[in-house]
């Protein structure tokens, strides 16, 4: 009995060691470089005649691929929107209201001046309301593909009508 403790316990501290741990199957031996590693891999994937990984032109564009771009790229543009207005706010001088003069004083066109204020309301409506989607999604609802379409579609008209409710307030 005494001997069948210590073998387990030997085999539960000895997980390292290959003869004893279950784990240690599949890692890479110490001694090689990411180089060879990559080496035997391609040989591996040459010899089995396995294709390499398709490019994504290959793929047919559809709504959730687009949306799931846009909702990444309205998120890195907004931080990055916010960063730079709060860089500037710190080192610029004046204040606010100085520099809120200074644009209504380029006497821009209510064209361009609606256009502006869409650029800034379209992505954050859209981030938001894509995010709220997302939620849903983390409970586990809406993920048949009808209506993943159909929640997709939401999202982008309820994104443009609340930008342009935006603007017509502003």
């Amino acid at each position: 009995m005494a001997l069948l403790l210590r073998t387990l316990a030997r085999r539960s501290t000895c997980l390292s060691r290959p003869q004893f741990g279950v784990f240690y199957r599949h890692a890479v031996p110490m001694g090689t470089t990411a180089k060879e590693e990559m080496n035997k891999f391609w040989a591996k994937n040459n010899k089995l005649n396995r294709p390499m990984s398709p490019h994504i032109s290959i793929y047919q564009w559809s709504v959730p691929m687009m949306m799931s771009i846009t909702h990444r790229g309205t998120g890195v543009g907004l931080s990055g929107g916010i960063s730079a207005f709060a860089l500037l706010a710190l080192v610029l001088p004046g204040n606010y209201p100085y520099y809120l003069d200074l644009i209504h004083s380029l006497s821009i066109g209510p064209a361009l001046l609606g256009l502006a204020k869409f650029g800034i309301a379209f992505p954050l409506s859209y981030h938001t309301l894509n995010g709220i989607r997302h939620l849903f999604w983390d409970s586990g609802k809406g993920f048949t593909l009808p209506e993943v379409y159909r929640s997709g579609y939401v999202v982008i008209v309820l994104s443009i009508l609340t930008s342009i409710a935006a603007i017509a307030y502003m």
